[in-house]
């Protein structure tokens, strides 16, 4: 790959995902440490997290109905800590997704625009010779209906008028051809 050609956009998205790691640690030790935080943001997803995850083992094991215990308080505070870390670099790479996506899409329009701006250029070009050409064939249809050969024909004629007019021919080479076109002209 080419680095003139490696997309900035990409580079500043990932920093912002390397970044939003120590983002998640310092909301990790936040939830640890209030209390609010703790109980009304973390127990709730970590007890239902811990719920899903140990009926789904029990089923599998082929144990139907057993009864699952909820964490201690502390166990869910520290899951509840995991999965909001996870949950905040999740949605920063999505965001990061959605917002490369965005990006590639309005390229993508500014390049049809332009292509769709070329084509109508192309198009008024040969609308404009459609037109000129329409008005050569005008003129060629009104000039006189002379055609090349007949005017070839009249040039030469009067060309040999010239050469063998009352003027000494120079040489008798000179005066046979002028008889020979006065014979051939009569």
């Amino acid at each position: 790959m080419v680095v003139g050609a490696f997309p900035m956009a990409k580079l500043l998205y990932l920093g912002i995902r390397q970044v939003s790691k120590p983002l998640a640690n310092r909301i990790k030790e936040a939830a640890r440490r209030s209390e609010f935080f703790k109980t009304y943001i973390c127990l709730p997803p970590a007890q239902l997290y811990h719920w899903v995850e140990m009926r789904t083992k029990m089923r599998i094991m082929g144990f139907r109905g057993t009864v699952i215990k909820p964490l201690n308080e502390e166990a869910a505070a520290e899951l509840g800590a995991e999965l909001l870390g996870e949950a905040t670099i999740f949605i920063v790479g999505g965001g990061c997704l959605v917002l490369e996506y965005w990006r590639h899409q309005a390229q993508q329009r500014h390049k049809e625009e332009e292509q769709r701006a070329a084509w109508d250029a192309m198009q008024d070009e040969v609308g404009r010779l459609a037109l000129a050409l329409e008005a050569l064939q005008a003129q060629v249809q009104a000039a006189p209906a002379h055609s090349a050969l007949e005017e070839l024909q009249a040039q030469m004629r009067e060309v040999r008028a010239q050469l063998c007019a009352p003027d000494p021919p120079a040489t008798p080479q000179a005066a046979s051809a002028c008889k020979v076109q006065e014979s051939a002209q009569a």
